[in-house]
């Protein structure tokens, strides 16, 4: 998964600087809502609500947003939507699955968002479990490599329960089972060791290796459908080399 993860951090880093960080910033805040909601307003009893929070906080979310989201969700003051957790499944050009998680207020604008923004780039909705089965559930935790050596890392995650450590250019990606992540994410903590994003994310257990204007083709569409607010993560299972990823660069 290295090509795409690579793809992945580099759109995490400048998602910060982007011209949509008016949305990115929603979307953070929708996350902390929920998180909130389902298990109560004190991070340090939810670990989902304090990842949230971590997340926001990383991407330069004013600390006033953060805490008043955290009030509407659990309760505390009014105005908390009634946000829905739905999951749709697609394909983008060249047989790439593409999984879209949604946190909306209205499913029948969620769905037409989704099949808009995949059919109008050479995509199409799949019908559900279709493309669900190519991906796993796992923990996912980006360390920039500033902040340990692979050994180190190495030394504190594996005995907390992650399967690997993979080298993503700036960043060690550390990978565990869902069920484990947030003893890994605490021991990389416990250790002093500083993290990028910690959370639950999508893998694929197979992946399409792409060209560069098969890679196009699948960021464009991943673009579109994020451009939707309802649409909160999309993974995907293209494979971007280090190769193809310096042609994109280049091009860009």
């Amino acid at each position: 998964m290295s090509g795409h993860s690579k793809w992945a951090t580099t759109k995490h880093k400048k998602a910060v600087i982007d011209a949509k960080r008016g949305k990115l910033f929603a979307k953070l805040i929708k996350n902390i809502e929920v998180a909130a909601r389902t298990g109560g307003g004190d991070p340090a009893g939810n670990p989902t609500l304090y990842d949230a929070i971590q997340k926001a906080k990383k991407s330069s979310v004013p600390n006033n947003n953060i805490d008043n989201a955290v009030k509407r969700g659990s309760g505390a003051t009014a105005g908390g939507a009634d946000w829905e957790t739905i999951t749709y499944e697609g394909y983008a050009p060249g047989g790439v699955a593409v999984l879209i998680e949604c946190l909306t207020d209205n499913r029948n604008r969620a769905a037409a968002e989704v099949r808009t923004a995949l059919t109008r780039n050479g995509g199409q909705l799949a019908d559900p479990g279709s493309v669900a089965y190519v991906f796993n559930r796992k923990g996912v935790v980006l360390v920039p490599k500033e902040a340990a050596t692979e050994d180190q890392l190495l030394e504190v995650v594996l005995e907390a329960g992650a399967e690997e450590v993979n080298d993503n250019g700036d960043t060690w990606e550390v990978v565990s089972e869902a069920t484990d992540f947030v003893g890994v994410r605490q021991a990389v903590q416990d250790a002093g060791i500083d993290y990028d994003s910690a959370e639950a994310s999508w893998v694929p257990n197979l992946q399409v290796p792409l060209d560069a204007e098969g890679a196009k083709k699948m960021i464009r569409v991943i673009e579109a459908l994020e451009d939707s607010d309802d649409v909160q993560d999309v993974f995907a299972n293209g494979d971007i080399s280090d190769e193809v990823l310096a042609e994109l660069d280049a091009d860009a």
